[in-house]
């Protein structure tokens, strides 16, 4: 289906039907878009942390092979990656991995064929499915997912001046654009947040809730640890985070569905909350860039910077980039779960 059959598509929906909950929108326009693309990239519309610097995936693999030790080396563990983009964290971790003998199977969550390409092209012996289910149960699994539960649709709900209503999305002359619509859906509303002024939004997503109580549940089970990265919030809280990016610049949410990325921030309060609910150990959210020089960044930059000097610049720029506040070492958060059996992760 191309870019234009995808917008055609919904404009029909939306005339036979009425306006389309965003939640539907959202996942209809993602799913298209990485379906059809490689979205990463100078050449794409977004740079992740794993494509900023090779050292962001060789911690990631680092904390992961310590804990695997420390758990006593189960030779049973499978790395586990949610959304792998290109590939580059996971070839990154499991070469620091290797350098401690830790081979683990791999098994990545993908649905787009576009990037499954190029994932195969790094990870050679990798297994993919498209839903986390799919993941071979038996033994403990190390996960990891970077910039994942961003891109899960939100269902969003407004506030005028009778209560909360759904936000969704209409069709007319000038395009697709919001709309209020449905019942009242006051009671779905925390009470804490109900009497909030008129314009305020909250957003919720049922596909978050999913993903993260079936790894929850995988990890109370058959044990391991789960490390998830990705910019947010501790909720619930109030909020419109939906934002659409376009070759590095932030892009009309409702126009031309399945041509950019749509993303919100991540509720880290609702993420802990489900693995706590789960009988797992929750450590953190703390920020990107407390965790990463907590993991040896430092360190790992200037010995990168020693061996080759002539990248001394380049290599400070992305650690820079990585842990600045004002860059993504603040919104970016560091939440992990870790089965009852399990010890401690480093860097908590």
């Amino acid at each position: 289906m191309s870019d234009t059959d995808l917008a055609e598509r919904f404009a029909r929906e939306i005339a036979a039907e009425g306006p389309m909950p965003l939640v539907r929108f959202m996942a209809g326009a993602n799913a298209h878009y990485y379906a059809t693309r490689d979205p990463l990239g100078a050449e794409g519309d977004f740079v992740t942390a794993p494509e900023i610097s090779q050292m962001f995936g060789e911690l990631i693999g680092l904390w992961l092979a310590d804990l695997w030790t420390r758990a006593g080396s189960p030779q049973n563990a499978h790395y586990v990656e949610l959304g792998p983009g290109r590939g580059t964290l996971a070839e990154d971790a499991l070469r620091a991995m290797r350098a401690v003998r830790f081979e683990p199977p791999i098994d990545l969550v993908e649905t787009s064929p576009v990037l499954r390409r190029m994932q195969a092209e790094r990870l050679p012996t990798g297994r993919w499915h498209d839903d986390f289910d799919e993941v071979p149960k038996g033994g403990p699994l190390l996960i990891v997912a970077n910039e994942f539960f961003d891109a899960l649709p939100v269902r969003q709900l407004c506030r005028d001046e009778n209560g909360w209503r759904e936000l969704s999305v209409g069709y007319g002359d000038e395009g697709f654009a919001p709309v209020m619509s449905g019942p009242d859906l006051t009671a779905l509303v925390p009470p804490a947040l109900r009497d909030a002024e008129p314009g305020s939004v909250i957003e919720t997503s049922a596909a978050t809730t999913a993903v993260a109580g079936a790894l929850a549940s995988r990890l109370a089970e058959h044990g391991g640890a789960a490390l998830v990265i990705d910019y947010g919030y501790e909720g619930p809280a109030l909020g419109d985070t939906l934002q659409a990016v376009s070759r590095h610049a932030y892009a009309d949410i409702f126009a031309a569905p399945g041509t950019r990325d749509l993303t919100a921030h991540v509720d880290f309060g609702e993420l802990a909350r489900i693995g706590r609910e789960a009988g797992l150990q929750v450590h953190g959210p703390v920020e990107q860039g407390m965790w990463l020089e907590s993991m040896g960044l430092g360190a790992r930059t200037a010995a990168l910077a020693k061996a080759a000097p002539h990248c001394r610049e380049e290599l400070i720029a992305a650690r820079d980039r990585l842990t600045n506040p004002t860059e993504m070492g603040r919104l970016f958060k560091v939440l992990a779960f870790t089965s009852q059996s399990w010890p401690d992760p480093a860097a908590f």
